[in-house]
């Protein structure tokens, strides 16, 4: 059976071409897109969506398709805003057309009801929300979601639109929600719902302040799926502070069969210490900063230090998340020190010390 794919094109014209589009490519590449050249045109390619770039005279030709509207969507967003990023061109207009052409909101948009709210821990509030299309964020390899939270001088939502050039654009762009993001913790679909935790801090940010004062009923915007998850191995490390706990609780309940793993949470006390369900024999270690009056991340890249990591012929995978500073050194550590793959880690920073971005 032949694969049936949707298509979408744009025609433009660059000043500096050539160099504009050699930039685009050479940056997707460190995205993970894959490149080749073919007859003198770029081919990139994403999953299953290809973009094709050639040249027609002294127009530049784009041609995409893909599997399904998401995957065309992306591949479309992807490379008309690198392209508008690298050209230099305020008035470079790019208009896409044939399908997906009739789309007004971000296929990975969705709308979210409050109808819960559950308190964890003195500092971590669970959230139950509702949808039509909960289904979208079951998926492991990619955890995270952006929440939309409107500003308080907004008497009407603002939600993401989808312009002719692929790009999003809001109704009034000095109105425009705040956007945070966050981890699915878990997803029912058969009661159509999903849970996200929050943690609240004394300086509270857009979303500390959203879960402060959600009550049943609240709307708030998505955008997601996205950001790396769960991989295949045989060993895991997955480490973080109290903002990675629901990634890290999410990952271990779901760990592959004939796997283990070594789970190291720095939190502020005792009674931050939550549950946690792995689905294979693990090491659990809480790590209180209280008790020994470290800084935000210093015990946790000291146990990641001291760790004793596997011999060679086993597949590892580390997964941190923490403060900035913390992050660096974690991320410096595995890749100098453990000599950890590319494919074998991902270390993020969730929040930076003295920054309010929760």
């Amino acid at each position: 059976m032949t694969a049936t794919y949707l298509e979408a094109s744009t025609r433009l014209r660059l000043a500096n071409a050539d160099a504009v589009i050699a930039e685009v490519c050479a940056h997707l590449l460190e995205h993970n897109a894959k490149h080749e050249r073919e007859d003198g045109d770029h081919i990139l390619r994403f999953g299953g969506s290809q973009a094709r770039i050639s040249r027609d005279g002294p127009q530049t030709v784009i041609n995409v398709i893909s599997p399904d509207l998401e995957g065309l969507y992306f591949m479309r967003l992807a490379v008309a805003s690198h392209i508008l990023e690298f050209a230099g061109e305020p008035e470079l207009a790019i208009r896409w057309e044939g399908d997906g052409a009739e789309i007004s909101r971000p296929p990975n948009f969705s709308r979210l009801q409050v109808t819960g709210i559950t308190e964890l821990t003195p500092k971590m509030r669970r959230i139950t929300f509702e949808s039509a299309d909960v289904h979208r964020f079951l998926p492991l390899d990619a955890l995270h979601l952006n929440l939309l939270l409107q500003r308080e001088d907004v008497a009407e939502p603002q939600w993401p639109e989808v312009g002719p050039n692929g790009l999003i654009h809001w109704p009034d762009p000095t109105k425009r929600p705040a956007a945070r993001k966050y981890t699915v913790r878990s997803v029912d679909p058969a009661a159509g719902t999903m849970e996200i935790d929050f943690v609240r801090h004394a300086d509270a940010g857009p979303g500390s302040t959203f879960a402060e004062r959600a009550k049943k009923g609240d709307v708030v915007g998505v955008i997601g799926p996205g950001g790396g998850g769960l991989v295949e191995a045989d060993w895991y490390l997955l480490a973080g502070d109290e903002t990675a706990l629901p990634a890290i609780a999410r990952m271990a309940e779901n760990l592959p069969a004939g796997s283990r793993a070594v789970i190291l949470i720095e939190v502020e006390d005792r009674q931050e210490i939550q549950p946690l369900a792995p689905s294979v024999p693990a090491e659990i270690r809480w790590l209180c900063r209280k008790e020994t009056g470290d800084a935000p991340g210093s015990l946790l890249t000291e146990a990641i230090r001291s760790l004793e990591f596997p011999a060679e012929g086993e597949r590892i995978y580390a997964w941190a998340a923490c403060e900035f500073e913390a992050f660096r050194q974690i991320r410096e550590h595995l890749r100098r020190d453990r000599r950890l793959a590319k494919d074998e880690q991902l270390v993020v920073s969730y929040w930076r010390k003295g920054k309010i971005e929760d």
